[in-house]
């Protein structure tokens, strides 16, 4: 059964039936598989996407001295606990830096459950990182102290105000607030979850952040590609296509200071609502020294420690019921890897009684049917699929390929009721063109050669051996595991309503405020997929 795609209304939930104005039926999972449905791409919607200026008074510098900037809030690995960054001082671009001494500036966060008197203090750590290139005309880069204070003891769903900065020196934040997630338990959930990928800092971004901030989360995911930093010579020079415009750079240069624009910008988002990270290829900003991720390790806090994760790049928490994995697919992953060994360990210890939802998130996408990045991240598939699919991850959220896309529930490119849903997001706004190209349309099938990404392993994408794509490294038609694509701008909203139910939906930029381009809800079956046993499923994957 196909479900129309602008779909606002009623679905059966524990023997209710819950309508909008128009009484037209949400589909649900249990409806499926789908026919697969592209929508038709609309050619005026495409146009360019582009950067906003640093005279942009969104992205200017409007504090004073030492007082907080760019100020941010992470969730920790649990309910009573949170990060709160910030940066201090002033970046530096040029050919003869002086980085500031962290010291110098003491990292104080003041908050209570009442705007005044705020009756708690906490302290933490600050650092400045470098972007160095030794060669002959790049200029380096260095960073205002970013400051990261862990605030512990915290209520579960509870309205918390605070301010940050340095007594010492009377640089204050303004007092600002935000919300802390609900206990873990399976009737515990925020209310609204915002999922975004590759956003930038387009005037298109613009349009995704207000959309979003319209529909009040309690919660970001941000799944990769953060700034696109890396589409800029060191000199402020931008391109659409770095390779295209610069072949002749001796390394791929960055322009660091669209981090601090960046975080100018975010700020009246997440400085109230917290914003969970993962890196994307964008953030891999190679250095001097082989150094990469410099910026997104440094300015971003991670509930790595919390975990029981020894990196930045994989990581885990609880929002209310919901397991969130936060994978690292530009490092190691396979079976003898810390990464994988982790997973194992932090699945294990997965309590589904408390949160039965489990979510994973990574960059690039298993499954997709663009031509874009097409099985690019098939090694990262081969390592890790079995193991998230036996311990029943519910959905999966990916970025990268620039377009939407939701997949029926697959394991190994089969059909099945028990695997994941896949939903790509790669569609925030960044300033290089939309994805468009389908693998299966005629002449796009990529040469498999092509398909690797050298940051993230060897070459594991081979012909299909059996089922509708047997002999073949692409499928002719749309695949049946993808249910529905779109190369359009936008963002979705996850609403977990119970321990089973959870509505999906999907917003397009170029819609008005509040109307829906997809929605389904997601149903658990854990009587039908119990977790963590070994499953038997058809598969036709080369493998």
């Amino acid at each position: 059964m196909v479900f129309p795609l602008r779909l606002f209304c009623a679905v059966a939930i524990a023997g209710f039936i819950f309508v909008d104005g128009g009484g037209v039926k949400i589909p649900s999972t249990l409806d499926g598989p789908f026919e697969p449905v592209t929508v038709p791409f609309d050619q005026s919607l495409r146009g360019n996407a582009v950067d906003l200026p640093d005279s942009d008074p969104r992205v200017k510098r409007r504090v004073k001295g030492f007082e907080p900037e760019q100020i941010s809030i992470s969730l920790s690995a649990h309910y009573h606990s949170v990060w709160i960054s910030w940066i201090t001082g002033e970046s530096q671009i040029g050919y003869n830096i002086k980085p500031l001494d962290p010291k110098t500036v003491a990292s104080v966060v003041r908050y209570g459950m009442i705007r005044q008197p705020l009756t708690h203090e906490a302290t933490g750590y600050s650092l400045v990182y470098n972007q160095l290139y030794p060669f002959e005309g790049l200029q380096n880069y260095t960073s205002g102290i970013i400051h990261h204070v862990h605030l512990t003891g915290l209520n579960p769903n509870t309205l918390y105000y605070y301010r940050c900065g340095d007594p010492s020196r009377q640089a204050w934040s303004k007092v600002d607030s935000f919300k802390t997630m609900p206990v873990s338990g399976p009737r515990n959930y925020p209310d609204r979850i915002a999922v975004v990928g590759d956003l930038g800092l387009t005037y298109n971004t613009t349009t995704t952040i207000s959309h979003l901030i319209s529909n009040k989360p309690n919660l970001v995911l941000l799944v990769g590609d953060v700034t696109y930093a890396n589409l800029y010579l060191t000199n402020g020079t931008g391109s659409d296509c770095y390779s295209c415009s610069f072949p002749q750079s001796p390394i791929h240069e960055t322009y660091q200071p669209r981090w601090d624009y960046w975080g100018r910008f975010m700020q009246n988002l997440v400085s109230k609502v917290p914003i969970m990270v993962v890196e994307g290829n964008h953030e891999i900003e190679e250095q001097a020294r082989g150094q990469t991720f410099a910026a997104y390790s440094s300015r971003f806090a991670f509930p790595s420690e919390e975990s029981g994760s020894s990196s930045t790049f994989y990581y885990s928490f609880d929002a209310g019921g919901i397991h969130f994995v936060m994978l690292g697919a530009y490092i190691a992953y396979n079976k003898s890897e810390n990464q994988y060994k982790w997973l194992e360990r932090d699945l294990a210890n997965v309590d589904r009684s408390k949160t039965p939802w489990l979510v994973a998130t990574w960059h690039p996408p298993w499954y997709s049917s663009y031509k874009a990045h097409y099985r690019e991240a098939e090694c990262m598939r081969v390592a890790m699929e079995e193991l998230l699919y036996s311990y029943g991850v519910d959905i999966v959220f990916n970025g990268h390929v620039h377009a939407y896309e939701r997949s029926n529930r697959v394991y190994n490119y089969t059909l099945d009721p028990c695997g994941p849903v896949y939903i790509t997001v790669g569609d925030g706004g960044n300033r290089e063109k939309m994805a468009v190209e389908h693998a299966d349309d005629p002449g796009h099938c990529p040469e498999p050669s092509t398909t690797p990404d050298e940051y993230m392993g060897g070459f594991c994408a081979t012909n299909f051996t059996s089922g509708p794509a047997a002999g073949k490294f692409c499928w002719d038609q749309q695949p049946e595991y993808s249910a529905l694509r779109e190369s359009s701008f936008g963002h979705g909203i996850l609403e977990v309503k119970n321990e089973t139910w959870a509505l999906w939906t999907w917003y397009r930029n170029q819609d008005s405020y509040g109307k829906v381009g997809d929605q389904i809800y997601i149903v658990r079956q854990p009587n039908k997929c119990p977790v963590h046993q070994q499953r038997t499923a058809r598969w036709f994957a080369a493998s």
